[in-house]
């Protein structure tokens, strides 16, 4: 008879559990199951070419993954395009946010051109690009032979230059998700703030020094949050400008953990790549959480 008073006239803690239990269940369903079934699955020789079952392994996938050279050189891949990325599409996306944020008399020009870098899908910003850096008929080398350079370079079959060219690539898709970020932001702060700077003396570069940027760094932070972890899973750009070629010189984690479960159909082995991902990802944020937003 109580338990039915309490339902009826729930008291505030338990009016909480009630609402929140069906979030809660959907963040296990959708979030919580695929994780574990992917711990579970490491555990595994989980190979579904050979047309066997799964044979219980313990951690010698774990000990395999820690030795394969092509593991460390895709995580290698992986972070430094993460440091490249991230960064220059901070700084583009703050002045492209910077621009739009000026008061012209017709906006919309402007923040269209940030929509657009954003709308586009990833793989086919990828076959653009793989198109402007051609060897043969790509945009750049044809602008080169404009201005004079003889021969033509091979954009996208030489190491350095095509992990330049996925970058390159890369942040001139994302510095747009960025600016659109880093907008919100500025349009929040107060104007009355450089008002009085300026009548206090300041110049442009100490109000963006001491207001824009202080005022800005929650955004700031989100942004990079965001932008982190997606690149971290950084796979349609790359697999569709070069296959993680020449060689395996482009090829990330995600094009990894592609390759060994969809290609080689090793789900036991896969499912150990996609759980180092994982702690990386929540590495990396749990550091944004800790060390950055505790100066926000």
């Amino acid at each position: 008879m109580i338990q039915i008073n309490r339902l009826r006239d729930p008291s505030d803690r338990t009016l909480a559990v009630m609402l929140l239990a069906p979030a809660f269940l959907l963040l296990a369903l959708i979030v919580v199951y695929p994780i574990g079934r992917l711990i579970w699955n490491s555990f595994f020789d989980l190979r579904l070419s050979g047309g066997g079952g799964a044979k219980f392994i313990g951690l010698e996938n774990y000990a395999l993954v820690l030795q394969d050279k092509d593991f460390w050189s895709a995580t290698w891949n992986t972070v430094l395009i993460t440091l490249i990325t991230v960064p220059g599409a901070l700084v583009v996306g703050l002045g492209l946010a910077m621009l739009a944020n000026l008061p012209f008399k017709r906006q919309w020009p402007v923040r269209l051109a940030l929509l657009l870098p954003w709308a586009l899908p990833l793989a086919f910003a990828g076959l653009i690009f793989a198109w402007f850096f051609h060897s043969e008929y790509g945009v750049v080398n044809d602008a080169m032979r404009r201005f004079g350079q003889q021969g033509q370079r091979m954009w996208l079959l030489e190491p350095s230059w095509a992990f330049a060219a996925i970058c390159l690539t890369i942040i001139w898709k994302t510095s747009s998700f960025m600016a659109l970020i880093l907008l919100a932001g500025l349009q929040m702060i107060p104007k009355s703030l450089y008002e009085a700077a300026e009548v206090d003396g300041a110049s442009r570069w100490q109000q963006f020094w001491q207001i824009t940027i202080p005022m800005l760094m929650p955004s700031i932070i989100v942004a990079l949050i965001f932008r982190t972890i997606t690149a971290l899973q950084t796979f349609d750009i790359p697999y569709t400008m070069t296959k993680g070629g020449p060689g395996n010189s482009t090829e990330t984690l995600a094009m990894l953990i592609h390759k060994t479960t969809i290609d080689y159909l090793d789900v036991g082995y896969g499912s150990t790549l996609a759980v180092f991902m994982f702690v990386l990802s929540l590495f990396i944020t749990g550091f944004y959480l800790k060390r950055i937003g505790r100066n926000a």
